[in-house]
């Protein structure tokens, strides 16, 4: 006969281990805002702690960045909106032309498909609805609270981080200070340094975006670069979240255009894969590809678009928290200096003498 004892001290354990779970799922979508909250200051960290440091007090200098970070996002979607809302109409004005010129294209690969009559006959009334609109506008709403919501916690974590580094200070041992500003100073460095790249990224492709959609004469290019500038931020799909409506668009004109697009949006992608993201990144985002994929896709199964989206980070943070328990543990994957192919240069010299592993590229894409 199995027979299972358990102390009072355990029996307390396990209480409160399944106490917490059930809060943590009752206030999942207040610690998923409060989540997102903390990657977004420790981005913003080191330039409000720049103001400071010029003499901007910390409150004003938190207050002024918040507020100019939203009044560029507004402006942005200024701009999108009208601009897609516009050329959902063209889109559907100039229908049965853009099908007209598929059919073209396909001809010319010896394919016959009558798409025509079909965009004729579709149902607008039906795919554009009343509801449809009024169920739009409310995500619109949840979505602007929910960006404020975030802006107002970010506000407060970043005004009162000196007040909270002290607070959790005290109940790390002395012995043990170093070591965990040590590793909040590389999670800082990780988590920050992917949220600016990203920022550059999303600037870079959204100007190429606009200039490529003005060069072809697609009508309301900024639209696009906007667009393309915000999909940037979505691993994996926001390529073709950026490349799609711009094909379409071009495709109003005439199939030789939304060739040119789409080559144009592809190469562009091929050029950030290989050359930007290593060069802005650096070892900042240092994840095999296989990784990434199984993040983003853990991250849309277990919280929807805000995973995809903190995917990444969290995940570079994890590798962080990872390689230092490992060394705290005496466990290296650097490479002996004697396994190392022997050195091209001097810089190759010395990265063999100290034993230093070579790190893979960074990767934003599988």
């Amino acid at each position: 006969m199995l027979k299972v004892e358990l102390s009072y001290r355990g029996l307390l354990l396990a209480l409160a281990t399944l106490g917490a779970i059930w809060v943590v799922i009752q206030l999942g979508s207040v610690l998923l805002l409060l989540l997102e909250a903390i990657v977004l200051m420790v981005g913003l960290l080191p330039a409000v702690d720049g103001l400071v440091r010029k003499g901007v007090g910390r409150s004003l200098a938190v207050i002024g960045l918040l507020i100019a970070i939203l009044a560029v996002t507004i402006a942005l979607f200024s701009f999108l909106i009208p601009g897609l809302v516009r050329e959902i109409r063209d889109v559907r004005d100039n229908l049965p032309d853009s099908a007209r010129e598929v059919e073209k294209l396909a001809a010319h690969f010896g394919i016959h498909v009558e798409l025509q009559d079909k965009a004729r006959n579709v149902n607008w009334d039906k795919l554009i609805s009343g509801s449809a609109a009024v169920n739009s506008g409310q995500r619109v709403v949840n979505t602007g609270f929910t960006i404020l919501t975030i802006m107002a916690m970010t506000a407060y974590l970043l005004i009162d981080i000196p007040k909270l580094a002290r607070f959790f200070k005290q109940f790390i041992p002395a012995e043990h200070v170093g070591d965990a500003e040590g590793l909040v100073k590389e999670l800082t460095q990780v988590v920050g340094g992917y949220l600016r790249g990203q920022v550059i990224t999303s600037t870079i492709i959204g100007i190429y975006t606009f200039v490529v959609m003005w060069i072809v004469g697609v009508p309301n290019p900024l639209a696009f670069g906007v667009l393309a500038a915000f999909a940037d931020v979505i691993p994996l799909v926001g390529a073709l979240i950026a490349t799609f409506p711009a094909v379409a668009a071009a495709l109003q004109i005439s199939y030789t255009s939304a060739i040119i697009v789409f080559a144009l949006l592809e190469l562009y992608q091929l050029f950030e894969d290989k050359v930007l993201v290593p060069r802005i990144y650096g070892q900042v985002l240092n994840l095999p590809p296989l990784i990434v994929l199984l993040a983003i896709l853990a991250g849309s199964a277990l919280l929807g678009v805000p995973g995809v989206l903190l995917a990444l980070p969290l995940t570079a943070a994890g590798h962080v928290v990872l390689d230092y328990v490992l060394k705290r543990r005496g466990v290296s994957f650097s490479t002996p200096a004697a396994t190392l192919p022997a050195a091209d240069s001097a810089d190759d010299a010395d990265v063999a003498a100290s034993g230093e592993s070579v790190v893979a590229e960074p990767s934003r894409s599988a």
